[in-house]
């Protein structure tokens, strides 16, 4: 797999995860309007109580961005462990949030008359659990406290893509970096600007390396060993293929020779030079 491709899906697949987890965070939201009808409930309920079935719960009011109010048209009264239990029930229910702290407040000093902290982390707080409110003007404020929570889920979701483009780049530098250690490490045949590795069938100009075919390597290195000397066809033929069990023709040198031409044409002082009847030559100036 080419590299661009590599990191291209990985962007893909980690552009989807963010994409879903979006979605999976977005589809958890509760509705306002569905908070409305159940803390309109709560109310509600509280009346209900308190023997009251004539009042009406007042508009639910949003004060801030997670904290909400609920008034009620006339007095009400009621013990405050009814109004713990009601809204931890009916919260429960409808799978709303497990934090949250509830102020009952009157309505003429603002003053608050009872507190209650759902708290996950630090435990509930109840200072005022068991009191009899007498019947007036409360309004009850519920602010639902923001949680974080770290979903080592996604975490490894997210690693493994990012793994595996590390393990790529890593594996190609280890390979490029063994790849060139083995090339310093042998003994190469310098020819022109060219360094020939018999061994690896490779060969090296500045920092390119070009790749020989078995039977390219092996011609080489016979032209290297009578470098401005003719190379007979018979030599070539025998030592490249008869040697192996194979039978060609001359025509099969020719092609040969025009390769090793074309791979090494970036060296101009490096040339072949075909004697007629004979076979060729390799001449470095």
């Amino acid at each position: 797999m080419k590299p661009f491709m590599l990191f291209a899906s990985s962007i893909l697949f980690i552009g989807m995860l963010i994409a879903a987890v979006a979605f999976f965070n977005n589809k958890n939201e509760i509705p306002e309007k569905h908070l409305e009808v159940v803390l309109c409930n709560i109310g509600h309920q509280l009346l209900l109580t308190g023997k009251d079935s004539s009042s009406r719960v007042l508009p639910i009011k949003k004060l801030k961005e997670n904290t909400y109010q609920i008034s009620f048209q006339n007095d009400v009264g009621f013990i405050s462990d009814t109004l713990i239990n009601l809204v931890q029930r009916t919260f429960q229910k409808n799978a709303l949030a497990k934090d949250y702290i509830l102020n009952l407040r009157n309505c003429e000093q603002k003053e608050t008359v009872f507190a209650f902290e759902s708290n996950r982390q630090t435990g509930n707080l109840t200072p005022c659990k068991g009191r009899r409110l007498e019947a007036g003007c409360y309004v009850i404020e519920i602010d639902f406290l923001k949680t974080t929570q770290f979903n080592f889920f996604w975490l490894l979701l997210l690693i493994i893509p990012l793994g595996i483009v590390g393990f790529y780049v890593k594996n190609q530098f280890r390979k490029k970096e063994e790849k060139e250690t083995i090339l310093d490490n042998n003994d190469c045949i310098q020819l022109g600007n060219f360094r020939f590795y018999t061994d690896n069938n490779v060969l090296k100009i500045e920092d390119r390396s070009i790749t020989l075919s078995e039977k390219e390597s092996k011609a080489l290195k016979i032209f290297a060993e009578n470098i401005n000397q003719i190379v007979e066809r018979e030599k070539l033929m025998k030592e490249i293929w008869e040697d192996e069990g194979i039978v060609v023709i001359s025509r099969n040198v020719d092609v040969l020779v025009s390769k090793l031409r074309k791979k090494l044409s970036d060296d101009s002082s490096i040339k072949f030079i075909n004697v007629h009847g004979r076979g060729y030559k390799l001449m470095i100036e």
